[in-house]
């Protein structure tokens, strides 16, 4: 697909969703960096499954392939389904390169932030995260909530750049259950 199809069909629908493709590396339009091929959300999961359950921590682990054709910047994380709307303490959220049971160095992140109209949390990494690194966020609720069910958080990925596109890669889904824990 070349150049001017891509710049046309951006300008006119104003943004793109694309799910697990690959794109041609571009700038498009007014320098919109975008990803060669889709980040990979590969692992959702909770250390404790209880609901109402203090000292939670959700682990949500990304993989960036070799040829992603740009570093992975900012990850945007939205509750799109569940009861009840849980509340993170950001201040306790890190991040780490490796999965959830082999952790290995930890990543930096230079800004958490929650948008109050939408309740999108940004996570920002400084410097950003290299093609073919594979990481986890964790992020740490007040508490689980108090209605048990399936929760799903819809994670967006963004390159490296001035002008990046957002990539939805999937929803990470948490099941809480009156009684019981689920950590690998």
């Amino acid at each position: 697909m070349n150049t001017f199809i891509l710049k046309n069909i951006f300008q006119m629908t104003g943004s793109i969703f694309l799910i697990g493709s690959s794109l041609i590396s571009l700038n498009v339009g007014d320098h919109i960096t975008l990803f060669n091929k889709s980040p990979r959300l590969i692992e959702s999961i909770t250390s404790l499954s209880q609901v109402k359950a203090d000292n939670a921590a959700y682990y949500f682990t990304v993989a960036t392939p070799l040829d992603a054709g740009a570093p992975l910047q900012k990850l945007v994380l939205q509750q799109i389904k569940g009861v009840d709307k849980i509340q993170f303490d950001l201040n306790q959220t890190v991040a780490f390169i490796g999965k959830t049971i082999s952790p290995e160095s930890n990543l930096f992140i230079s800004k958490v932030k929650k948008n109050l109209d939408n309740n999108k949390i940004s996570i920002v990494f400084e410097p950003s995260i290299r093609p073919g690194q594979t990481f986890t966020i964790i992020m740490k609720p007040t508490n689980n909530p108090t209605v048990g069910g399936n929760y799903q958080f819809g994670i967006t990925v963004y390159p490296e750049g001035k002008h990046s596109q957002g990539l939805y890669i999937g929803a990470g889904t948490l099941n809480f259950h009156h009684h019981g824990n689920s950590f690998p």
